[in-house]
């Protein structure tokens, strides 16, 4: 493989398709808080965009070195996903439901960290199955190709996250309930795609 327009064009649209569940949990996240502000709209779109990185990278090594791990690990990826976004998006849910009186309650339990950690490995495990994709690049273009995929997924959950906020000015108390079930969808969007 040699460093050519189609390497680069490959590489933009996998992050495109990739950063698709990225982009869903990011509206989600806006319309649960409505009012965070750029720092954390940068750190949210900085964990998507660093797993998204990490995972084809994580992928190629597994191919490279443990294939036969990484093969028998790939039937659990849509569990996975299907268990992390389901319990994240039904408590989204269950808050929404719980307080929709009162928004103001509502708008400051911000998500956590770790569900924000969650959050990401959630969406970007399929990713570890782009490492089949680009196994025949040499390290330091599976590098290029995966901080590729990684810049897209950063820009593409920011319109995510802008998109979620405005809506989630709009919609008040019921942001958290559409955010909950947005997640939930996903997860198991994620799950059908995984074993059909």
């Amino acid at each position: 493989m040699q460093w050519s327009f189609i390497f680069f064009l490959n590489s933009i649209l996998l992050g495109i398709g990739l950063a698709m569940d990225a982009f869903s949990v990011s509206v989600a996240n806006g319309l649960n808080e409505s009012r965070m502000g750029i720092g954390r709209m940068s750190l949210m779109a900085g964990t998507f965009s660093l797993f998204q990185f990490a995972m084809p990278m994580i992928g190629w090594f597994c191919v490279h070195k443990v294939v036969e791990l990484f093969t028998s690990f790939e039937k659990l990826i849509p569990w996975i996903a299907l268990a992390l976004l389901t319990y994240i998006g039904g408590e989204m849910l269950i808050k929404g439901i719980r307080q929709q009186d009162d928004f103001l309650e509502t708008e400051t339990a911000n998500l956590s960290s770790g569900k924000l950690l969650i959050q990401g490995i959630a969406t970007s495990i399929d990713a570890l199955s782009v490492g089949f994709t680009i196994e025949e690049y040499p390290a330091s273009m599976a590098l290029v190709s995966a901080l590729i995929i990684g810049i897209i997924t950063y820009f593409i959950c920011l319109g995510g996250l802008v998109i979620g906020k405005k809506f989630g000015t709009k919609l008040s108390s019921k942001a958290s309930i559409l955010g909950g079930i947005i997640l939930m969808a996903i997860g198991l969007e994620i799950f059908l795609k995984g074993i059909l």
